[in-house]
């Protein structure tokens, strides 16, 4: 598959709703009329694209929407993006191979983005997703606050489970490298929505940290936890879908749902 292929279809329809509010983050109020626990919010963290692409607003607007709570994107990258809105070069579902062409491709427009993952470690990010979380509870007095993280933001969101002093509960999709003794840290309830074939969460991974949090079942240390595999899909498909491609619509509005209804019970918005 050509490069104009994989691009295809990868933008949301319609338009962000939100705006910009605490520290420049993007920011998706509960609608009023049925807002459940106006003291609970979830936060959004974005994949590489950050906050330009407009995916991550459409999808914290439908997740305040359907959560009846505060939604908040803050730019975990600090304005130095890692990725361009047009360099998508993934494939779009299962059974899709990079070609040749397209390595290349994705090699000649990440060595000028060098700077901005240096700018990006999770040495550097790790630190401001704190910040802004802290800053959050103190600022807006919420009660609990969830995350949900895609891709970059889903490996940031791994490491922050292991900090139930900053949120209550989790939602990984699709997530970036991160390492199992991330995983052995979890201290919050997370559930993984997972490609079937995805470059960056191997099979090994996948099932390593499936068989950890496990292993604690009838320990102190247990977590509630949950993975759910959707099938033809990759990388991505939950945060910037190829909406044409049927079982690939089907499986980002099944991790939508499977974030709502993990956050309904975990933060008790139900």
């Amino acid at each position: 598959m050509s490069c104009p292929d994989c691009v295809k279809g990868a933008y949301l329809p319609g338009d962000p709703v939100g705006k910009l509010g605490f520290k420049g983050a993007y920011y998706s109020p509960a609608p009023k009329p049925n807002a459940i626990r106006g003291e609970d919010a979830v936060v959004l963290l974005t994949d590489g694209f950050g906050l330009p692409l407009k995916n991550c607003k459409i999808i914290a607007d439908t997740l305040a929407t359907r959560l009846g709570c505060d939604v908040w994107v803050p730019d975990i990258l600090g304005g130095a993006y890692t990725i361009e809105a047009d360099d998508l070069l993934l494939p779009d579902r299962a059974g899709v191979k990079m070609t040749f062409a397209n390595w290349v491709t994705f090699i000649k427009k990440t060595i000028p983005k060098i700077p901005a993952f240096l700018h990006n470690t999770p040495s550097k990010v790790d630190p401001r997703i704190h910040d802004f979380i802290l800053g959050l509870r103190e600022d807006k007095k919420y009660t609990k606050i969830g995350a949900i993280g895609y891709c970059y933001g889903g490996a940031a969101a791994v490491r922050l489970s292991s900090h139930p002093e900053l949120i209550d509960s989790a939602v990984i999709c699709h997530p970036g490298p991160f390492s199992l003794k991330d995983v052995k840290r979890i201290q919050v309830p997370v559930s993984w929505a997972c490609a079937q074939e995805d470059l960056f969460f191997s099979d090994k991974l996948r099932k390593q940290s499936e068989t950890a949090l496990a292993a604690r079942k009838d320990q102190a240390g247990f977590v509630e936890y949950q993975f759910i595999e959707y099938k033809g899909t990759t990388h991505g498909f939950a945060a910037r879908p190829n909406l044409e491609v049927p079982e690939v619509e089907t499986a980002f509005e099944g991790a939508l749902t499977q974030a709502t209804e993990w956050f309904a019970k975990t933060l008790h918005l139900d």
